[in-house]
């Protein structure tokens, strides 16, 4: 009797919906989901009967009279009953795309679909099924992702070429073949590992140092520089231009021509211009060292120019800056002179929109470079301006009061004033990660440029790593993903390398400063 009465209860206190989800089972296999509404034991004999009559009419229908019955019958059901319905059909639905095209003769399409993924994405795609372990072995698809991460991305690219692993990539050389895929499955991994380390020895200041002591037979003091991989080419205060080899950081050939320290200098694949204190800018053959042409115009020195798809501004202690059109070497012309400086013009940069220059007048003056039309003036510095780069809408500057300030072109808003420097910032360039800049301090700095872009972001999270080396003023830079050259009055090059360093132990690495590796080479 009081299991009776229990049984009541229960039955009084159970809601209309956990009675009904009693009767419902699903069954679950490997291959599909079954859901019945009922439990076998619920179904009525009657009902088994009327179900096999019903099936052999249902057989015996045309596919589209099929369809219409079976719209008939979801539409006499209760929602409650759609739900599981549609529970049953979900897993019927699905289709195995990826395992069903090869079947169909369609490899091909597969591995197209499949090199969509990003690498997370294709690990997790591995895991699937064999099948589809096999099309991304088949299809290659590691070294398809890391071939287009070399397209892309500049860092992927460099590193490639110092790692020497873009042998095995794109189209293999006659006679040789690709390697086998889990070669390109392991090697992505250690990628990434390459990267990481990369990245932490930007942020802890871990470099190897390579140390060119240039010498100079007169006046000592490296102005200017810009690399690549195979050379360096530095102009110096005692007149020369040097090209040192990468390899072994020897002094490979000296033009002579200029009668004053060469302050500033371009080269591409074919020439070097240079401009001078002696207030000519002159242009060099690359490859023999040849002078080509001499362009005198500017009165006093040419502080610094820059060239690019047959324009080249100038600019000088003269308080001007100089626009030209260069045809060929030797076919240079003056096209317009722009005014508008107080004092000298340290520096310009320029793309096909503008033409930034800044001057010792404290402004940074932005000018149409078609037109040569003024623009607008960038006012915020409390003392004179000694470097920039200009790219896209942001300007970097830095100035004799010891700040780097960041503006948008387009606005001319001041969007951050970095502080750090102790004395003035003579040199800085930027990429889309960091700026790194140089002063008279002696000191290199690098700093997190998104975060300086963001105005939420604290002051003192700005600097990332300062770089103490040079004995003398850092007066230009150069960087890329990998390293650091630089110049100084204290007549060194240094490079500063971020992707080979031998890390030493983690005990010595607390207590002490950033590993270096030293190259000291004297010519």
């Amino acid at each position: 009797m009081n299991s009776t009465i229990t049984e009541e209860v229960i039955m009084e206190n159970e809601k209309p919906t956990d009675r009904l989800r009693s009767c419902l089972s699903i069954r679950s296999t490997s291959s599909d989901l079954s859901v019945d509404l009922e439990p076998a034991n619920c179904l009525s004999p009657a009902y088994m009967e009327q179900q096999a009559q019903i099936m052999k009419y249902f057989i015996g229908w045309s596919e589209a009279e099929q369809v219409h019955f079976v719209e008939d019958v979801l539409s006499s059901m209760c929602h409650y009953q759609h739900g599981q319905v549609d529970l049953f059909l979900k897993p019927m639905l699905q289709r195995d795309f990826i395992s069903a095209l090869p079947a169909k003769g369609l490899d091909h399409i597969a591995e197209m679909i499949l090199s969509y993924l990003d690498a997370k994405s294709l690990c997790a795609a591995e895991l699937v099924s064999r099948e589809w372990s096999r099309v991304i072995c088949d299809g290659m698809l590691w070294r398809k992702l890391i071939e287009q991460m070399v397209r892309v991305d500049p860092l992927w690219n460099g590193l490639s070429e110092r790692r020497g692993w873009n042998v095995f990539l794109f189209r293999p050389k006659p006679g040789e073949q690709h390697q086998e895929h889990d070669f390109y499955r392991k090697l992505y991994p250690q990628i990434i590992k390459d990267i990481e380390n990369l990245e932490n020895n930007w942020r802890t200041g871990h470099h190897t140092l390579q140390r060119i002591v240039c010498r100079s037979e007169t006046s000592k003091g490296v102005y200017c520089l810009q690399y690549d991989d195979k050379k360096i080419i530095s102009g110096l205060r005692d007149n020369t231009i040097k090209m040192w080899q990468r390899d072994t950081l020897d002094c490979s050939q000296i033009l002579h021509g200029h009668t004053g320290s060469v302050l500033c200098l371009q080269y591409d694949e074919n020439i070097i211009v240079s401009g001078s204190s002696d207030a000519t800018v002159r242009v060099w053959n690359i490859k023999t060292g040849e002078l080509l042409n001499t362009l005198i115009h500017h009165c006093e020195a040419v502080l610094h120019l820059r060239f690019a798809d047959g324009l080249m501004v100038t600019c000088s202690k003269d308080r001007s800056i100089a626009v030209w059109d260069m045809q060929s070497a030797t076919d240079i012309n003056l096209r317009r002179v722009l005014v508008g400086h107080r004092a000298a013009v340290n520096v310009v940069d320029f793309d096909q929109k503008y033409i930034v220059s800044a001057s010792g007048d404290r402004t940074i003056k932005v000018w149409h470079t078609s037109s040569c039309e003024f623009v607008r003036t960038l006012n915020g510095h409390k003392r004179g301006i000694a470097c920039l780069q200009y790219h896209d809408r942001l300007v970097v500057s830095g100035s004799s009061d010891n700040t780097i300030r960041l503006w948008d072109v387009e606005c001319g808003a001041c969007l951050r004033v970095l502080e750090g420097h102790e004395e003035l910032v003579r040199c800085i360039r930027f990429d889309n990660k960091r700026i790194v800049s140089g002063a008279y301090d002696g000191k290199i700095k690098v700093w997190d440029l998104t975060a300086a872009l963001d105005p939420r972001a604290p002051a003192g999270t700005l600097c990332l790593r300062t770089l103490v080396e040079h004995s003398g003023r850092v007066f230009r830079l150069q960087f890329d993903e990998f390293q650091i050259v630089s110049s100084s009055h204290d007549d060194t090059i240094l490079v500063w390398d971020f992707l080979n360093v031998q890390l030493p132990p983690v005990d010595v690495v607390a207590t002490q400063s950033p590993s270096r590796t030293y190259t000291y080479v004297s010519k």
